[in-house]
């Protein structure tokens, strides 16, 4: 290995301890994840520096806007490279965690296709991480399989097309350090799931093909796609083989649509509305703006305001550029025994799809197997061929005060206490090492809490009148802090005096109590939690 690439730096205890790191570190492997983190680990540093100080000039009152040196590729008449068969219809998308059972339970969902997500599905527990990298060398080799209980689960015949989701540009995999420093987590999984998967899935015509999160800009959309030029030479893979669709779950990057399609333009298959993400990006990149204030989540649906804005804008521009819109994850699950909150979960569901596939998108996301059938059977009724790239949607023009509109509606205690009640809820399972979590018969991810510890934050900073049963109230840090005690107390009384994850809970609310008090709204819950983990790990 040349002199100016260090070795990753990794602990004797965790290749002897972390089941599958010997399968998955390999010498090779990490050589090639030192070699992304050589080229590339300066450059997305630089990039989040830009980040931060773009929210900086937000802060202090420039909003988002198009930008005025890219026009040209706005107005420009082009489109992105073809798609590639394998990815011409994907009207129903399951997504889940990377753990073995669930993994092998989604690609025999009847989905077209499998999103393994190492990211707000999966709690990054190191050991969580390295499994995930190795079900997907199993999966490389036909031999993804798993028993508990008597029970026996394998792959069948006719999997869904697997798509992963490596952890975004920001995070840091604290457990392998390459010149003393964290290696970036992005390239991490991007990396590993290449090194070992990319040559067998290229030969099949079934990949490599990614879905990258929370992009903020084209920068961060070229450095991806220069991440990919310099990966499929090192691997001898074709350039344009990797296909990857982008996550448009950031505020900031639905001002830059075209822009991040132009970037990845030979990488590109498609543009994802990741709605709950985008609505927790919305606050926290307005944050200063007391006229973006918005009511509880509940009431901030995709039928208006931003949300709907933002979904139309998303169809008319990749259609325009020939690629696919992915419509957003419907989080509703059934629930066993209970015909009558099944019956709600799956009208929810289909009523969803319906938005979706009548604006025009290519299809969407569901959280669970049985509600496969539920969406693909809206799909297949209005959509006849494979996706809809080719029904325009010229005729809306999308003005950038449009894109911010907030949602009206009305903040209530009962609001503040499910935001307080569902964030502790969720991090103290992700403490625990999972990452999509049942709660009111709705399957969440870390973008639940990131949305209910932002607008907690954002409620008590700009003094936002709650309404009580005994009329309006402002809401206070010692409000919330009386608020947070009782939901712990609530708890504590159901976990009982020998609950074993009790400690999980105190640490969960500790750290949603601090994001919402901090003075400066923290980027990620899941940065100060990380480091949790990994001492819980």
């Amino acid at each position: 290995m040349p002199l100016d690439r260090p070795a990753p730096l990794l602990s004797p205890v965790v290749l002897r301890h972390v089941a599958g790191a010997d399968h998955v570190l390999t010498a090779e492997a990490l050589a090639f994840l030192s070699a992304l983190q050589a080229r590339f680990g300066l450059r997305l540093h630089a990039l989040m520096v830009a980040r931060a100080r773009r929210q900086e000039r937000i802060d202090r009152g420039e909003l988002p806007d198009y930008l005025p040196h890219t026009r040209e590729i706005r107005q420009g008449i082009w489109q992105a490279a073809p798609i590639p068969s394998a990815l011409e219809d994907r009207r129903v998308e399951i997504t889940g965690p990377v753990e073995r059972k669930m993994m092998i339970n989604a690609l025999n969902s009847g989905a077209r296709v499998f999103m393994a997500d190492f990211e707000d599905a999966t709690a990054p527990s190191f050991a969580n991480i390295i499994a995930g990298h190795a079900n997907l060398i199993d999966y490389r080799d036909g031999t993804l399989e798993h028993a508990v209980d008597g029970k026996h689960y394998r792959v069948g015949p006719n999997p869904a097309l697997l798509i992963v989701r490596p952890r975004g540009l920001h995070m840091a995999e604290a457990n392998v350090l390459i010149a003393g420093n964290p290696v970036s987590a992005a390239l991490f999984d991007f990396g590993l799931s290449l090194f070992h998967c990319g040559r067998a899935l290229a030969a099949t015509g079934r990949g490599p093909f990614y879905y990258l999160p929370k992009l903020e800009s084209h920068a961060e959309a070229r450095f991806w796609n220069d991440v990919f030029l310099f990966a499929q030479d090192r691997m001898g893979i074709a350039p344009g083989t990797i296909k990857a669709t982008v996550l448009i779950e950031t505020l900031p990057a639905a001002f830059e649509i075209d822009e991040i399609i132009w970037e990845l333009r030979d990488h590109i298959a498609g543009l994802n509305c990741g709605r709950w993400d985008y609505i927790f990006s919305y606050i926290k990149t307005l944050r200063n703006h007391p006229a973006y204030i918005l009511p509880d989540r509940a009431q901030v649906g995709m039928e208006d305001a931003f949300l709907a804005t933002y979904a139309a804008r998303l169809v008319k521009v990749c259609h325009r550029r020939g690629i696919h819109a992915m419509g957003g994850m419907s989080a509703a699950i059934p629930v066993r025994g209970d015909e009558t909150a099944n019956a709600a979960a799956f009208a929810r569901v289909r009523a969803d799809k319906q938005r979706e596939v009548g604006m025009g998108f290519d299809g969407a996301w569901v959280a669970h197997p049985d509600l496969v059938p539920v969406a693909k059977a809206v799909f297949d009724a209005e959509m006849t061929g494979p996706n809809q790239i080719r029904k325009p949607r010229q005729e809306w023009r999308i003005e950038p005060a449009m894109l911010l509109k907030p949602h009206q509606g009305r903040i209530t205690e009962a609001g503040v206490r499910l935001n307080i009640e569902v964030a502790v809820e969720y991090l103290a399972h992700w403490l625990q090492g999972r990452g999509a979590v049942p709660i009111h018969n709705m399957m969440e991810d870390a973008a639940t809490a990131e949305i209910s510890r932002a607008q907690l934050w954002q409620w008590i900073r700009h003094g936002a009148e709650v309404e009580t049963a005994t009329g309006p109230r402002t809401l206070t840090v010692a409000w919330l802090g009386e608020l947070m005690q009782a939901e712990i107390v609530r708890i504590l009384d159901r976990l009982g005096p020998t609950g074993f994850h009790r400690g999980h809970y105190a640490s969960a609310a500790r750290i949603v109590q601090n994001a919402a008090t901090a003075e400066i709204l923290p980027d990620f819950i899941t940065l100060p939690a990380y480091a949790v983990l990994n001492a819980l790990d």
